[in-house]
């Protein structure tokens, strides 16, 4: 079947159009009973993946495993039905666990899931007030250096549950826990360290090279790393439990129990998502959160954090998913889906969901190329719940512990950040390293924060750089030399506010022969109202010794800034012109037209595109 683009909608497009957009795109093109086998093969294979994913994400946030899974299946289902992606796979990922583990730790689950459902609101409303190009303005550096960060704490997180450490405490930032480890260094268990390698050699076996994958099984070539890892991790883990006296290691049935109608449950419940209200979940002190002004204030700033991180992710998932099918993903209608999925699922008591790069990325490889194929994804999920939650209470923490300290691996990239630091300005770097350390000793509101400005200064100053001005009494572009007393000062660049005093710096040098100051404005880009002032303050200053200025090539689009701010036309102080050639022609026609009439020397008094007024020196009558 042939990859098809859709075009992406424009901000004069009618909200109606963004539901379901790449969904209705998929069917308007025709939609095969060949593709829609493809896609169930494809959704049910991510499906599959994303199972212990969930769980594990879920787990490292602090929740029970089953609000993750939760998550991949309402959020999973309804993202893909009303998105603006034809391949974007939706559920919990690992970007999230540094936001939301201290949040969940500060305001119990109560409110993590209001958290959850005012960012949905935030997302819808960034979507509907077409803010979906946002991931533009956001720098490379910035992404890359919070990205990596987020890794690092992800994969130092697991080292809890993957060495089997009793903490005494579980402090929310990252120094602290560190040292909560390292104090608690003593009850490593040695049992939880071999199933956790264990599980990670599996894991790692996709990454032998090509050569020696040839001598393997074909099961572990053709199987999913993970399908292969975590149930061996568990029949490890079941079997040396029973035959090695004292072997023992935690599992989600023995770290995690659910109390239904008064019965409790070990692991996963094998229920469906219930409804319940967000706000009668547990707060901190165990009872209910509750629902106010002043609980909707403490939230908002994470709940901003959730949303910012969700928009960002998601829609550099669909960008990468673009790239691999060539299609075009609709960002603003990406943005609410995201939102009412975001909305829905803290009412099921799942966590807060994104685009997962890794599991799109698997569903175009295993054929996926529309909506469906993400919404089987959910389906599946829903359907291990049903099938095989009393299996799922023996997988071991340490084995979940491995899963997510690969997933940190690879998101973190960590060829491409150093790669970035050889060969990247070092302005650049600086914004990356800063990103990146902010992230790992704070948070990431303060790490895209702090990152962003930086960026921006940095930015600032390097467009500054290529604002420049000169000042010249001969141009090659001219037919001649200019007429004795006129300059032309050159100004490159735009004349903005971090480069106006800078561009206007050589005119304080002029001397005391010049008559006539002809700015060539041509190939200046953009002013700014600080340009604007700058270029005021000039002209008052010529003004004042005398000197008449003719502004040539204005910026069309700044014309009316200088309306706005009365700077027009008049005679014996300023004048416009088009370009150099017409100023040119202009100014010789009315030299050779006063020469013929008077005698002696003439200096340029007005220039006008309308007029050369051209007068006789006092001291000559």
């Amino acid at each position: 079947m042939g990859r098809t683009r859709f075009t992406q909608t424009g901000a004069t497009q009618p909200l109606s159009s963004l539901p379901a957009s790449a969904l209705r795109a998929v069917l308007r093109e025709g939609y095969s009973r060949a593709q829609l086998k493809q896609d169930v093969v494809a959704g049910f294979l991510v499906g599959v993946i994303a199972l212990p994913l969930a769980m594990a994400l879920a787990i490292a946030v602090g929740v029970p495993p089953q609000a993750g899974l939760y998550t991949a299946i309402i959020a999973g289902f309804v993202t893909p039905l009303l998105g603006g992606s034809r391949l974007q796979v939706v559920g919990p990922t690992a970007a999230f666990i540094v936001v939301l583990a201290p949040l969940y730790a500060r305001y119990g689950l109560g409110g993590l899931l209001v958290s959850g459902l005012l960012s949905g609101v935030l997302l819808i409303a960034l979507g509907l007030l077409r803010q979906g190009k946002l991931i533009e303005f956001i720098p490379f550096p910035v992404t890359t250096g919070f990205t990596a960060g987020i890794a690092t704490v992800i994969a130092f997180l697991q080292v809890k549950d993957l060495f089997g450490l009793e903490l005494a405490s579980s402090p929310e930032h990252f120094a602290e826990r560190l040292t909560a480890m390292w104090q608690a260094r003593g009850t490593a268990n040695g049992h939880e360290l071999m199933i956790g390698l264990v599980t990670l050699v599996v894991l790692l076996i996709p990454r032998i090279p090509q050569r020696h994958l040839a001598r393997l099984p074909a099961l572990f070539t053709r199987v999913p790393a993970p399908l292969l890892a975590l149930p061996l991790g568990a029949l490890v883990a079941f079997a040396l439990s029973r035959f090695v006296p004292g072997f023992h290691v935690d599992t989600i049935g023995t770290r995690f129990h659910t109390v239904i109608d008064g019965l409790t449950i070990d692991g996963i419940p094998r229920t469906l998502p219930s409804f319940t209200l967000p706000w009668n979940a547990p707060g901190p002190d165990g009872q209910p959160l509750g629902l106010s002004l002043e609980i909707v204030r403490r939230l908002l700033p994470s709940a901003f954090t959730i949303a910012m991180l969700a928009a960002i992710e998601s829609l550099l998932s669909a960008v990468v998913a673009d790239g691999m099918a060539r299609t075009r993903h609709d960002p603003d209608s990406e943005l609410i889906a995201l939102g009412v999925g975001n909305l829905l699922t803290p009412f099921f008591g799942g966590i807060p969901a994104t685009g997962a790069m890794a599991r799109t990325a698997s569903n175009f490889k295993f054929g996926g190329r529309s909506p469906l194929s993400a919404m089987t994804h959910a389906v599946t999920v829903l359907l291990a719940i049903v099938i095989l939650a009393p299996v799922l209470q023996y997988l071991p923490m340490a084995s979940l512990a491995a899963l997510l300290l690969l997933v940190a691996w690879n998101m973190s990239e960590a060829e491409h950040f150093l790669h970035t630091l050889k060969v990247a300005p070092r302005s650049d770097v600086a914004v990356l390293l800063t990103c990146f350390f902010l992230t790992v000793l704070f948070d990431m509101v303060i790490a895209v924060t702090a990152g962003v400005l930086l960026a921006s200064v940095l930015f600032i100053r390097r467009m500054a750089t290529t604002t420049e001005g000169r000042m010249t009494k001969d141009l090659e572009a001219l037919p001649g030399p200019l007429p004795e007393g006129v300059v032309v000062y050159d100004l490159v660049g735009p004349l903005f506010f971090g480069a106006a005093e800078r561009a206007m710096g050589a005119i304080r040098a002029i001397d005391s022969t010049v008559r006539v100051l002809v700015f060539n404005m041509e190939q200046v880009l953009t002013i700014d109202v600080t340009g604007l002032v700058a270029l005021e303050g000039v002209l008052e200053e010529m003004e004042h010794h005398g000197i008449k200025v003719m502004l040539v090539g204005v910026p069309r689009a700044s014309r009316a800034l200088f309306d706005r701010a009365g700077l027009v036309a008049v005679d014996g102080k300023l004048a416009f012109c088009d370009d150099l050639e017409a100023a040119w022609k202009l100014l010789g026609a009315r030299l050779h037209q006063y020469e013929r009439k008077q005698k002696g020397p003439v200096r340029v008094h007005v220039l006008n595109r309308h007029k050369l007024a051209i007068r006789r020196p006092r001291h000559m009558g």
